[in-house]
């Protein structure tokens, strides 16, 4: 049979025929289209004629389809539905991809072609090309020569095989680290369709007649918040935060020391102090300097405020309080300060109903869109939903898959990727897909999402809007691909949505009466919104924090006791609090280790936040979710995607530079 892979796929908008690839194709495909790519650069370089914008940058952008449609299938079946033969194909195929990359970017013959292309004449967006085109290639080391060149490849191939390797460990490790109960009455207080799942899960385990509590990526576990017996909520936080260490085969602090310690090299082999002023040498922050003030900014007004709600926690239960009792307990208050109860408001949100009622309706108001589900489409696993997105005048603009199941093949937390790249060039509309881990009820049950499942899904939809309203030339500039430390803003804005009345009036009515959620209980939701804003803020500067400890060092300085230095870490940072662990620990901290891209940029979150909470500003001073509004943040700002300085986008949008002051209110840092 002839691999489907090598040819653009004939269904609509180009979504990959999954049920007819099978591994080998993966494999062929992805080493042909390596081949195909060198072939086509070499063409490239070989061109006699002068270097020019259209035989070299345009002809470059042109390339490489095959990799790119190989690769975009085979990583997503790698993070949503992993077998073993596809993470097989993982470790043997990463390896051959990043030396790819060194091939391309580390290529002079290709980069004096660039280098000499006269940019005069070119519109704005060509001119950008070039530029990012020449930018990539210092950043990648093009001024290296001899051994340092040589050098550089190896420390890119090693840690793409480590990052590979710890990716994997995690994910088995969130497996291994399930709680297996005999017993029902030890999940007492958690919710009946709560319940059903863990049966569910642990039948499918093995363990039919028994309970497993499977985890989520962060450190903190929704059960958590429920769970009435206390040993049992122990063993359910030890279990998280012990992952990834401890030794054994799912140990990965060897690992991660090993990848600190590569990274530093990295960094000086460039001309860099650490890996961290490297990495922020290409995000929109000015310099490293400025990220580190305003982490250290915010710390000691966010540790202040976990104190405080400590005090009342440890009021509460009436005995010296514990780092698995917070949740539990804050939950309590909040109930008793506030009358909310979060599990009580399960029943209003329903997975399908706050899509399309909530999320979709939302977007449609905003822009005019319309989503219109395509059972005739088949994803990569049957949970997989498709929807054909349309414009206000009829005309496709792409599809959007909704993967929102947790499973035993799927990698934890949330993600958006694409399958197809928006260009004009390539004449290509986008196929984008949303992943979340919620856990799947028994057959004819409802989905009912948790307040920070709600939040989830409303956030991964805002980076599918960024990819599906993408209106760039180039497929280097689409949608979402702008600098890491920008990616997050558009997302965060979406949640906004979450609770405007009109959105929410819409979405939010009990699945089984049709009651809308009573006005009162959201006037309490809003009084309640900054309680546990100090927990959240900590437990997120942790991460934040740690992140950037271990991106500091030099080679001499990474340690060999990964555990002991994260301590060291976070009381150095002042974030360290014996209650609060960071959101993410070294052992299972997968964006930053596992080639996620966030290494050193997981300061990404709160440096968008500021531009998020300026833009909720300026919706809200417009009139809200209108459509004038939806138009010009779909003209200026999320259609542009890298095709313009991002930056200047959102000064288009605002109409200036962004001030700190509206996120600092927002988080009750003040």
């Amino acid at each position: 049979m002839t691999n489907p892979l090598m040819a653009p796929s004939p269904l609509p908008y180009g979504i990959p025929p999954f049920a007819s690839i099978t591994t080998a194709d993966y494999e062929a495909a992805v080493r042909g289209g390596l081949q195909e790519h060198l072939a086509e650069i070499q063409a490239i370089v070989d061109d006699a004629a002068p270097a020019t914008f259209e035989n070299t940058a345009a002809a470059m952008e042109r390339s490489g389809r095959l990799l790119d449609r190989a690769a975009a299938s085979f990583f997503t079946l790698v993070s949503a539905d992993a077998s073993p033969e596809i993470r097989d194909l993982e470790t043997a195929l990463s390896p051959l991809l990043s030396a790819h990359q060194d091939d391309v970017f580390l290529n002079r013959a290709l980069y004096e072609r660039f280098a000499a292309i006269d940019t005069a004449g070119c519109d704005a967006e060509s001119g950008r090309l070039v530029e990012e085109y020449l930018k990539e290639f210092r950043q990648s080391g093009i001024q290296l020569e001899g051994p340092a060149r040589e050098r550089l490849k190896e420390v890119n191939a090693e840690l793409s095989r480590l990052g590979t390797e710890f990716g994997q460990r995690v994910k088995e490790g969130m497996k291994s680290a399930a709680l297996l109960l005999d017993h029902a009455g030890e999940l007492a207080g958690l919710p009946a369709d709560d319940i059903a799942a863990a049966a569910e899960a642990a039948r499918t385990a093995g363990h039919d007649g028994k309970f497993l509590l499977t985890l989520i990526q962060p450190t903190n576990q929704p059960t958590l918040s429920v769970l009435e017996n206390r040993g049992v909520r122990r063993r359910l936080f030890e279990a998280s935060v012990a992952r990834g260490s401890g030794g054994g085969s799912l140990d990965v602090m060897d690992l991660a020391t090993s990848m600190a310690r590569l990274r530093a090299e990295k960094a000086a082999l460039l001309g860099f102090a650490n890996y961290a002023e490297l990495v922020v040498d290409r995000q929109t922050a000015p310099d490293f300097g400025a990220v580190q003030s305003m982490l250290n900014r915010m710390a000691p007004a966010a540790v202040r405020n976990a104190d405080a709600e400590a005090a009342a926690l440890a009021e509460a239960a009436g005995h010296p309080l514990e780092a698995w009792d917070w949740a539990f307990y804050s939950a309590k208050v909040r109930r008793e300060r506030y009358d909310v109860d979060e599990q009580a408001l399960r029943p209003y949100f329903e997975l399908d109903r706050v899509l399309t009622d909530g999320a979709f309706f939302a977007a449609t108001s905003l822009f005019g869109i319309t989503f219109h589900e395509r059972t005739d489409l088949a994803g990569y696993h049957p949970d997989v939903r498709i929807w054909e997105v349309r414009d206000e005048d009829g005309m496709g603009l792409g599809l959007f898959l909704g993967d929102y199941y947790t499973r035993e093949s799927k990698r934890g937390g949330a993600w958006m990727n694409s399958l197809v790249e928006q260009s004009a060039l390539l004449g290509t509309k986008p196929v984008v897909i949303n992943n979340l881990n919620i856990s799947k009820p028994p057959a004819g049950e409802p989905t009912l999402l948790t307040l920070d499942e709600l939040r989830t899904t409303f956030h991964e939809f805002g980076h599918a809007l960024h990819g599906l309203l993408s209106n760039v030339t180039y497929p280097r500039f689409s949608g979402t691909s702008v600098p890491r430390d920008f990616v997050e803003y558009p997302s965060q804005v979406n949640e906004m949505w979450i609770t405007w009345p009109d959105v929410l009036h819409n979405y939010a009515r009990h699945h089984v009466t049709g009651e809308p959620l009573p006005q009162e209980v959201v006037a309490r939701l809003d009084a309640s919104r900054l309680w546990g804003e100090g927990f959240a803020t900590t437990e997120y500067l942790g991460a934040a924090l740690l992140d950037l400890a271990w991106h500091v060092l030099d080679g001499s300085e990474v340690p060999e006791d990964a555990v002991a230095f994260e301590e060291k870490a976070l009381a150095a940072a002042g974030i360290a609090h014996a209650l609060i662990p960071p959101r993410y620990r070294t052992g299972y901290f997968q964006h930053v280790f596992a080639g996620a891209g966030y290494a050193a940029g997981y300061y990404s979150y709160i440096w968008s936040e500021v531009l998020d909470a300026e833009t909720v500003d300026w919706f809200t001073e417009n009139g809200g979710l209108t459509r004038a509004n939806g138009d010009r943040f779909r003209q200026e700002l999320l259609s542009r995607g890298n095709s313009r300085d991002p930056l200047e986008s959102f000064r288009i949008l605002r109409g200036r530079e962004a001030a700190l002051e509206p996120l600092l209110k927002r988080r009750g840092l003040e």
